[in-house]
């Protein structure tokens, strides 16, 4: 299930240097509303409505967990900081950017300030042909069209003439050229949760970890001692059998993967918890097993303080969770940075995300995604 909304939005300008203005909006929204995942070519359209020099105007497609009413706010924030000063006069007028919500999934939503899909789209050709582009299975929730189908009966005759092609900010992250990437992190680092985020916003395949369906896990945290070992060897096994299946369907040449886990972390789970006969008898099986399973082009360990995993292992308020000590958490932490320094062979990159949270503010996803841009650029 997608935990992000898919938002259109039609830009304009023309005023002053369009081309610069739409390029701006483009890179502010992408950095500060959502991710932008495709842009449509630029168009230069007649003024609507009014007299005045032409339009060029664009459509693009973004992803975010935020409301429709949020996104419109940040919209309203953008245009501001590009120059646009809205006047409260009636109709039309020249302005330097303009940037209208036209579609948010497939809703309908009639509020003071914002109705979706946009009143007008269907009746303006600079929204349809820019949006035409996105080659999105969307359908007006009000007539049932297509974009296609909208610009078969639209009224408006009015010609948009194709300027250029627009870079769109994902095509500068090609992440896709790691062909498979694993992020690790301690418990409550958020890793999933970003898997997930750039499984969507790159449309990779996912594999994520089935520790929720482990019958150990919360007897493990009420007695350690007990069911450490019967935990540890049913993590490998489940690890194990998952990477063969998962990985076996996809092409690893091809397809572009995103894990939450490496088998690795079994190792360093096990030599914390395990007593060291118990431990030694683990490491045989595992260094088997680690020998046949496929490993990483990118391995990213998101490193966060001791004291934030705590606040986030509280807040998502698994009960088998919430006795974690501080002191468990520093073993795990000490055990990935050793691992890591330890592997001659595996393209590490750990990201420092102490003071980020790729949740709620978009721009800390934004600065994770930049990250991994640079390991890709210095390989």
């Amino acid at each position: 299930m997608k935990s992000q909304h898919q938002v259109v939005l039609s830009i304009g300008s023309n005023q002053g240097n369009r081309l610069e203005n739409i390029e701006n909006c483009i890179n502010l929204i992408h950095k500060e509303v959502g991710t932008v995942l495709k842009v449509s070519r630029l168009y230069e359209t007649p003024a609507w409505g009014f007299e005045s020099d032409a339009f060029y105007n664009c459509a693009l497609v973004l992803h975010s967990t935020a409301s429709a009413q949020k996104i419109l706010t940040q919209i309203l924030k953008v245009e501001k900081q590009l120059g646009r000063i809205r006047l409260n006069q009636q109709g039309y007028q020249s302005r330097i950017i303009d940037v209208d919500m036209i579609a948010f999934d497939d809703e309908i939503i009639e509020s003071e300030k914002l109705t979706i899909p946009h009143p007008l789209m269907q009746d303006r050709n600079f929204v349809l042909l820019p949006m035409q582009d996105l080659k999105l299975a969307w359908k007006h929730p009000v007539f049932q069209k297509s974009i296609s189908e909208l610009i078969a009966v639209t009224p408006d005759d009015s010609i948009c003439t194709v300027v250029q092609d627009l870079k769109s900010p994902l095509s500068e992250i090609p992440l896709e050229k790691f062909n498979y990437i694993a992020f690790e992190g301690n418990i409550g680092a958020g890793k999933t949760t970003l898997v997930n985020k750039v499984a969507e916003d790159f449309n990779a395949k996912t594999v994520l970890e089935r520790f929720a369906d482990n019958p150990f896990l919360p007897k493990f945290y009420k007695d350690q001692n007990r069911y450490a070992f019967p935990l540890e060897m049913s993590f490998l096994a489940d690890r194990y059998q998952q990477l063969s299946d998962d990985l076996a369907q996809f092409d690893l040449f091809k397809d572009f993967i995103v894990a939450d886990y490496h088998i690795f972390k079994s190792l360093i789970f096990a030599k914390i918890t395990l007593a060291e006969d118990e431990y030694r008898l683990y490491r045989n099986l595992f260094d088997i097993i680690y020998k046949e399973m496929p490993k990483p082009d990118l391995y990213v360990y998101l490193y966060q303080n001791t004291g934030r995993l705590l606040e986030n292992i509280k807040k998502r308020g698994r009960t088998y969770e919430q006795n974690i000590t501080s002191e468990y958490l520093d073993k795990i932490n000490i055990g990935y940075l050793e691992y890591i320094k330890s592997q001659i062979d595996l393209n590490v990159l750990i990201i420092d995300v102490s003071d980020r949270d790729f949740v709620k503010r978009h721009e800390d996803y934004i600065f994770v995604l930049d990250e991994i841009q640079k390991k890709l650029n210095s390989k």
